[in-house]
């Protein structure tokens, strides 16, 4: 039994839409997402490998910084084998975070770099909220932040 396409689009695919489908249905590759700043490759192959042999990751990096950026894409030698992470790795936790993964139309060079302003992913820019594990404070809502006074 196949695992079904989630309504997700990559709205930067360059090709038609029927063009994204057919790929997305023939894929090996996954986007893995809300992961922590700190996730290291070795441990994206450890816990991926679990559901079959993985040829590549590839890690997200800031634009600018060259630093993780909470993300990555990885791909399998087999459709089935990404089925089965799709299955048993998303929802799971990975440095206290819960990841999630989807099907992704296969990785060009240039998508392992975030797209947001500051260099990072989109959605980092506009949290609200102090997260340890993506860097802190948004990138807009740090500008905003006036650090606590220095103790003398």
């Amino acid at each position: 039994m196949s695992v079904d396409l989630s309504s997700y689009r990559d709205q930067h695919f360059k090709g038609s839409r029927s063009e994204q489908e057919r790929l997305l249905r023939l894929s090996t590759t996954l986007y893995v997402g809300n992961m922590s700043f700190y996730t290291t490759e070795e441990q994206i192959y450890e816990l991926f490998s679990k559901c079959g042999d993985v040829k590549k990751v590839i890690m997200g990096l800031d634009r600018f910084h060259k630093t993780p950026c909470g993300f990555c894409f990885v791909e399998y030698y087999t459709r089935e084998d990404a089925e089965n992470a799709i299955r048993y790795v998303n929802g799971t936790k990975l440095d206290d975070r819960i990841i999630r993964t989807d099907w992704d139309a296969g990785f060009v060079e240039g998508r392992q770099f975030g797209r947001g302003k500051s260099g990072g992913q989109v959605r980092d820019e506009y949290r609200t909220d102090y997260d340890s594990g993506r860097g802190g404070y948004g990138k807009l809502m740090a500008q905003r932040v006036v650090p606590p006074p220095a103790v003398v």
